[in-house]
């Protein structure tokens, strides 16, 4: 069970690459089934057809777009899919750059660049060409960042928060209209209000008469128009008025006064029009004064006039350095393809990421968070809004356990979540198994009671000294990858 077969070559990169300089390590990733990204840490970016992999009459791999892209990058995820007859793949690569404008900082940022690459046919030729690139930037490597199965999202766990970087016509258009937006608007309409009535103002052109003008009173809505334009003002107002009682007259040829007659008298109304954010209230001082009085209860001279009350004031002297919240804590963002604008964003705090595994190969990637000693790991459904990440197993007190690692490397778990793994960077690889029936009967002396399930911890000790490189779990076995071997451990449910 714990015997490999000899390796078989499938695939060799086209190029000699000893004589790149600071070129990264090579990486790659399954996007499906019958699909491999691959980067040759130069900055070349290889989508591979591998055929139905496991079979092993399978033939070698064919290249079926290969391109330059930049400066060097790792692989961080994938996915290939089919989307209206075309098969695409998307792709995520990351980068550590340089940061010029960064002196503060560590003079670097992170980006992820999201590619997709799609199949093009042009007169009976198939081909891959790039159909989209978008770039994410931040201040960390993500500790998780993965593409929706449909390719039109993207999921980040990352300690600084990452935001797309747009391009120099996209900026130009952004600050357009920033530029009109921040620009002063003078209200539309002024209005004040009593106990009884409400007065509204509105500025109206010169050239226009009384004839021009049409203003409809109904219960709950108003609407005011001048000559055949579109409205004016129009909408619900905040409170029924008396429509029969209601007025309105030109003021020295410059404005339109309308009188409102309050329904309710003695309301207050926070605004004039539901959603309307085009007018300005205007409040004279008696309104003032009052306001002022209301709140007089909230405020004192003394700033703390009764220490040795139940509930004293907050201290900010008094916290400690863990009760701070962090501005720049982990979060967990999904980032919609089209707008490139988060869509969900949840904040960690104290529920550190411990590590990810694809549960479900047509699923994304689950990650494991801790919660308080335990380890709780949880799958996003992109597809369910509402309740887009599921909490699908528990390993109970792994958090705590992985905390006293202190030579922890990787960590791992089984498709099933039947077992969790981690090892150290030299030699010793631990298993904690889900808690499982017995075949005998155990009882706890101190609590007098029958013992139904047992959780059992092993430990496995490499015969090598060498630099543990990798490790991956499969349902009932662990692959362990050296510098110079690659060990496979039989996880029994029988131990």
């Amino acid at each position: 069970d714990t015997a490999l077969q000899k390796p078989r070559e499938v695939f060799r990169l086209p190029t000699d690459l000893t004589a790149y300089d600071n070129r990264l390590c090579a990486s790659m990733h399954f996007s499906s089934a019958t699909w491999v990204t691959l980067s040759d840490g130069t900055g070349r970016l290889y989508f591979i057809k591998s055929g139905k992999r496991g079979n092993t009459a399978s033939e070698k791999w064919e290249i079926m777009f290969n391109e330059e892209l930049g400066n060097p990058f790792i692989i961080a995820h994938s996915v290939s899919f089919v989307k209206s007859g075309v098969h695409s793949v998307a792709v995520l690569l990351l980068r550590v750059e340089k940061d010029e404008l960064d002196t503060k900082g560590s003079g670097f940022h992170v980006t992820l660049e999201w590619l997709t690459v799609a199949e093009i046919s042009k007169e009976g030729d198939h081909r891959h060409e790039i159909f989209k690139r978008r770039v994410l930037q931040g201040k960390s490597v993500p500790h998780y960042a993965a593409i929706e199965p449909s390719g039109d999202g993207l999921m980040i766990v990352s300690y600084k928060p990452f935001k797309f970087v747009q391009d120099e016509d996209d900026k130009l258009e952004e600050n357009d209209d920033a530029e009109t937006t921040n620009e002063k608007r003078d209200p539309l309409y002024y209005w004040q209000q009593t106990e009884d009535d409400v007065t509204i103002a509105v500025h109206i052109p010169q050239d226009i008469t009384k004839d021009d003008i049409k203003v409809h009173f109904s219960p709950d809505n108003i609407c005011v128009r001048l000559k055949d334009q579109p409205p004016l003002m129009e909408g619900t107002l905040y409170s029924s008025v008396d429509h029969e009682s209601c007025t309105w007259i030109i003021r020295d040829n410059k404005s339109l006064e309308i009188s409102l007659i309050k329904k309710n008298e003695g309301s207050q109304w926070p605004e004039l029009i539901l959603g309307d954010t085009r007018g300005e209230f205007i409040m004279d001082s008696s309104q003032r004064s009052e306001i002022s009085d209301s709140l007089m209860h909230l405020t004192s001279e003394v700033m703390n006039p009764n220490p040795e009350k139940e509930k004293p004031p907050c201290n900010a002297q008094e916290l400690e350095e863990c009760d701070a919240f962090l501005e720049d804590s982990a979060s967990l963002c999904r980032f919609d393809g089209d707008t490139l604008k988060v869509t969900h964003i949840i904040h960690l705090g104290s529920n550190q990421y411990l590590f990810s595994v694809v549960g479900d190969p047509k699923e994304m990637p689950c990650f494991c968070l801790r919660h308080d000693v335990d380890a709780l790991l949880w799958q996003p459904h992109p597809d369910q809004p509402e309740n887009m990440w599921e909490h699908i197993a528990t390993f109970n007190a792994l958090g705590y356990v992985q905390a006293s690692k202190q030579d922890k490397k990787f960590m791992a778990c089984a498709p099933d979540y039947s077992f969790a793994a981690l090892c150290e960077c030299l030699r010793r690889v631990f298993i904690y198994r889900q808690p499982a029936p017995l075949s005998t009967v155990l009882y706890n002396r101190k609590e007098g009671r029958q013992v139904g399930q047992v959780a059992k911890q092993l430990v496995a000790t490499l015969e090598a000294n060498d630099p543990i490189l990798g490790f991956q779990a499969t349902t009932e076995r662990l692959f362990v990858l050296t510098t110079k071997t690659l060990f496979l451990i039989k996880v029994n449910s029988g131990n």
